[in-house]
């Protein structure tokens, strides 16, 4: 019988092998692939550009300086102002109290942004609503007044206009009708007597979180309204604008074909380039201080908006896409990052020329899902492992 020698050396010997990144498209082979998928009747004519997110080398681009709308991809410009400007662990306290004078009642808002009459949006967040602040108040002011409800004054200040018109029409339901004014935070401060009810927002970071991963209107309007003041700019649409603008010089953008007419993307106004977003979402990407924005952005098939995406238009890109959706009639974009093996890329798609109704939106938003699954691919360590000792 032959014996067997073993040598310390083969026996030890290192195999490296690296798992094959399902047939994710190479850079070099993206551009066409890239044009065929784009030429898809369903996307007619989209914007697109993907940027290697290490190299900063566009890889492929499509339309990149035609402008057109964002829908809600502009949330990602409300998203980084806010990181901006705001203080991320903030909270926004909202105080009504009894009056100093008789038959008048005192709001201290700081202009909270998560106040809603919605009791279901309010409790996703684990804390009370403004029918609970309202209706507390409107008890108290009936028992300070021997069971009447007329000739009250209401001072407030730092309550959004929205906010005032829905106290206004929960009381005038249940009869309470009082004189509303509108007062500076210094004299809501002297005016306050006995505390009638309190309530403190979450955190800015949970805010925005929830603004990104569900795509909410109101609160990007609001989170954008602030951080132009906070940046010292007017409290409205025109502050949004001139801070939305100000954050693509900073980051050495050219500013001049964006038009900003609100912060959520709900206007159909609204005007970027796929150029001018991939390179904002590029450079947030490299800074520390905004790592906020792509942690609360929603993943493919996993969280938020995107959670239903990729799960059978584009299996292999399930959790290796982080983006901002984005949806009007006519219109379906989508824009942030994908992991392809061993590189993450930036991309922008804007198609607002697809046909309207919800069976075009959906096709097009296949088609984006798709052109994402050809690229996407896990980042697969190396594995180690040792060989088999041949006799």
């Amino acid at each position: 019988m032959r014996s067997r020698i073993f040598f310390p050396a083969l026996a030890l010997a290192i195999v490296i092998s690296v798992a094959p990144a399902s047939g994710a498209l190479s850079p070099a082979s993206i551009p066409a692939a890239f044009e065929d998928l784009l030429h898809q009747p369903s996307l007619s004519n989209p914007a697109m550009i993907l940027i290697d997110g290490t190299t900063g080398e566009v890889v492929y681009e499509k339309n990149s300086y035609s402008q057109r709308k964002p829908a809600s991809v502009m949330k990602i410009f409300a998203g980084a102002v806010a990181i901006k400007y705001l203080d991320m662990n903030a909270q926004f306290a909202t105080k009504i109290s009894l009056g100093t004078e008789s038959k008048s009642m005192v709001i201290q808002g700081s202009y909270d942004p998560w106040i809603s009459l919605s009791h279901d949006v309010a409790r996703k967040m684990n804390r009370e609503s403004l029918p609970y602040l309202a209706f507390n108040s409107l008890t108290a002011a009936k028992k300070s007044n021997h069971g009447s409800l007329k000739n009250i004054t209401v001072l407030y200040s730092g309550l959004y206009s929205q906010d005032v018109a829905n106290l206004k029409s929960f009381w005038a339901q249940r009869g309470f009708k009082p004189t509303m004014k509108a007062v500076t935070a210094d004299e809501t401060l002297l005016n306050a007597a006995e505390l009638i009810v309190e309530d403190h927002s979450p955190t800015t970071s949970e805010i925005l979180h929830y603004t990104l991963l569900w795509s909410e209107n109101n609160l990007a309007e609001r989170l954008a309204r602030l951080s132009a003041r906070a940046a010292g700019n007017s409290f409205n649409g025109e502050g949004v604008a001139q801070i939305f603008e100000a954050m693509l010089v900073e980051h050495g953008i050219d500013p001049s074909k964006l038009v900003a007419k609100d912060a959520s993307g709900l206007s159909k106004e609204n005007r970027v380039t796929a150029a001018m977003l991939g390179q904002l979402l590029y450079q947030l990407r490299k800074d520390p201080a905004y790592s906020l924005l792509y942690d609360e952005l929603p993943v493919g098939g996993i969280s938020g908006t995107l959670r239903s995406r990729f799960l059978t238009t584009a299996p292999s890109a399930v959790g290796l896409v982080h983006a901002k959706t984005g949806t009007l009639n006519g219109t379906v974009t989508l824009a942030g990052y994908v992991q392809s093996s061993d590189r993450e890329y930036v991309f922008v798609t804007l198609a607002d020329e697809i046909s309207r109704g919800t069976k075009a939106a959906a096709k097009a938003r296949a088609a984006i899902d798709r052109l994402l699954g050809r690229i996407a691919a896990p980042n697969i360590p190396t594995e180690i492992s040792e060989a088999p000792v041949t006799p």
